[in-house]
């Protein structure tokens, strides 16, 4: 016997989420059939505003409710110094560990040739004036240790070289090609704790 189209429909949604198979779809939707119906509708104006609402920041390019997010808003953080972080969620490890206090940049994406990724198809541009336009001290680059993650870091620290800013990059602690949305808070404090100087 088959499930009734609406409940079939959203077990297909929720499959295309990375990591959710038929099972876990099938005991999403049973378990949102349970809900009070106030809490099911807040759950749906959650996901309808998800992507009408959440934008990304026009300084630094994490999701944000507004233009500018909280963290560049934030007069009380370091703003001389940018991490530089391939993905949103990773801004968001970081800031669980609680012991990083600058600002960052958001790349989306590696430079990988292989996948037709340049330098241009990611927000390096806007990083360079960043770098250009504020005070910024030091570029800490927290990337993947992978072979894109290393083409990334030396492409920054070679347009970076003429200028007076210090360059590093974490390494200590971050297993090879790891993820860095998976690592936990201790691993991330050592990391950057430990970084090594790319250049002055």
């Amino acid at each position: 016997m088959k499930y009734p189209k609406i409940i079939q429909n959203l077990i297909d949604c929720f499959k295309k989420i990375p990591g959710v198979g038929e099972k876990t779809a099938e005991r999403y939707v049973l378990a949102l059939l349970e809900m009070e119906e106030e809490t099911l509708d807040n759950f749906a104006d959650y996901l309808k505003n998800l992507k009408h609402k959440i934008i990304r920041c026009k300084i630094c390019h994490n999701l944000s409710e507004d233009e500018i997010c909280d963290i560049c808003k934030d007069m009380t953080r370091d703003h001389s110094t940018i991490c530089v972080v391939e993905e949103p969620k990773n801004v968001f490890s970081f800031e669980k560990a609680g012991t990083y206090l600058g600002t960052y940049h958001v790349l989306d994406g590696l430079i990988s040739p292989l996948e037709g990724i340049r330098p241009e198809n990611i927000n390096i541009a806007s990083l360079l004036e960043r770098v250009e336009k504020e005070n910024i001290k030091e570029v800490i680059i927290a990337v993947k240790a992978c072979v894109e993650g290393e083409t990334t870091a030396m492409y920054i620290a070679k347009k970076l070289e003429d200028k007076n800013v210090k360059v590093s990059k974490i390494a200590y602690g971050i297993p090879l090609g790891a993820d860095m949305g998976y690592i936990d808070a201790s691993t991330l404090e050592i990391s950057l704790e430990n970084r090594q100087q790319i250049h002055n």
